[in-house]
């Protein structure tokens, strides 16, 4: 087999992220498919780091500044975050996770991650598995880069 090129892989990885994305949403509960994948992983990433700033949020999602601040009044309409003055600069607000947001955290990530762990177990192999685990790593090294 040659090494594949950077062009071939730049042309398949997003459509079967877009598609391992929407199962992902599909095997969610019916009244968790409201949430946007990006309303989800907005509150995930206040979840997992702590207050933060709609511009600390965009630069870390890499979204522009205005579609981060829609997400985040969604999320805040919903009662899932909360705003709180920055004690270190009161012109800038800092994002939390209230209760609510948490519980939807903790409602979704179980069913989707019991899927895809299923679906890990039932067909691939320890190769495979092993082979995927380290793309999941250099994704968010893409990511990130």
């Amino acid at each position: 087999m040659t090494e594949p090129l950077p062009r071939d892989i730049a042309r398949r990885f997003p459509r079967a992220m877009v598609r391992l994305r929407a199962r992902l949403r599909a095997e969610s509960e019916p009244s968790d498919m409201r949430w946007t994948w990006s309303q989800i992983s907005t509150l995930n990433r206040i979840a997992e780091e702590g207050p933060t700033t709609v511009s600390a949020l965009a630069v870390a999602e890499h979204v522009r500044p205005q579609s981060m601040a829609e997400t985040v009044a969604a999320l805040r309409r919903e009662g899932l975050v909360t705003a709180k003055s920055d004690p270190t600069d009161g012109r800038k607000s800092l994002m939390s996770v209230t209760p609510a947001g948490r519980k939807l955290l903790m409602n979704i990530r179980p069913i989707r991650e019991a899927w895809l762990e299923a679906a890990i177990e039932q067909h691939l192999t320890p190769a495979e598995r092993r082979t995927l685990l380290e793309a999941a790593d250099l994704m968010e090294r893409l990511a990130d880069s």
